[in-house]
């Protein structure tokens, strides 16, 4: 597996800054996977430098993000020929720094998006990377790490369930597909609509009526994300499950970013899924882990 690997300036400036945590956390699961880890100039210098993933094969170096580095990730997100041999990323690791403004570059941007559009994983936090890593060695049949049980311990935990209006079919389709599993969450919250149509499928599978399963805040448009943004700040929100549409212009853009805003400012704390094929993935590996621990 050949992942892209980005982090904003303040998650390498220090010994203890995001990615050398989650580089400590994860290496040896890195390993275990022998992941190719696509490195952009100055986050391969930084690894480097602290002396993390030493003689370690599977680290490549990219250029600097200022001559194109970010750029090459998006288009091997996407896929592209070289003189007879594919080059393609299966996903990407970006620490997002909310208020560099790098985040909001162009490529930045894009990376996401072609993400998003190919159902490839767009990793943006610290727990969202050291989860993704326990996942995947979950699936590769590896034994549970207990060092990432926090991130699995759901029944302690708020989950969020939002969708654009052309992703609530997915969405009902990944809570029904899923739904025994969702249920473990101490809590669910949504937006308006969303938030109504997974209550009334709870319902139809004999979640107690009148109940919600979901508890509702207002509309997307209407401050939804706003309001679940906030929970997300203050810790009352770990998990995000967020099926963007990623080919219309959205009215309520300010809000939408808002909420990833929030999600990357919390970077230890909040885990996010922003297509259904990331989602599934994780949902899988979640069945897998209970089973293998007796849970």
């Amino acid at each position: 597996m050949r992942i892209g690997l980005a982090a904003n300036r303040l998650h390498h400036a220090s010994e203890d800054a995001a990615l050398f945590r989650w580089l400590r956390a994860c290496e040896p699961g890195i390993r275990e996977l022998q992941l190719g880890l696509h490195a952009v100039g100055r986050t391969h210098d930084a690894i480097a430098a602290a002396g993390m993933l030493a003689g370690y094969r599977g680290l490549h170096r990219y250029p600097y993000g200022r001559d194109g580095g970010l750029m090459k990730l998006v288009a091997e997100v996407v896929g592209l020929e070289d003189d007879g041999q594919m080059r393609e990323l299966d996903g990407a690791i970006y620490l997002i720094d909310p208020v560099d403004p790098s985040s909001t570059f162009p490529e930045a941007v894009a990376l996401k998006r072609q993400c998003v559009i190919h159902g490839k994983p767009f990793v943006s936090t610290v727990a969202s990377a050291r989860a993704w890593i326990e996942q995947e060695r979950i699936l590769a049949g590896f034994a549970a790490d207990p060092g990432a049980d926090r991130l699995f311990e759901h029944r302690d935990q708020t989950l969020a369930l939002i969708a654009h209006d052309a992703m609530k079919p997915a969405m009902l389709a990944f809570a029904a597909a899923h739904f025994d599993l969702l249920s473990g969450f101490a809590q669910r919250i949504g937006t308006g609509t969303t938030g109504e149509r997974l209550n009334e499928l709870a319902w139809s599978r004999g979640w107690p009526a009148g109940t919600p399963w979901v508890q509702r805040y207002q509309s997307g448009p209407l401050g939804g994300d706003a309001q679940i943004a906030d929970r997300v700040l203050e810790r009352h929100c770990q998990r995000v499950v967020f099926f963007e549409d990623p080919h219309v212009a959205r009215q309520h853009e300010a809000d939408i970013q808002l909420l990833e805003r929030a999600v990357t400012t919390v970077t230890d704390d909040a885990v996010c899924a922003t297509s259904p094929a990331m989602a599934t993935r994780w949902m899988a590996a979640v069945a897998k882990r209970q089973a293998a621990r007796g849970d």
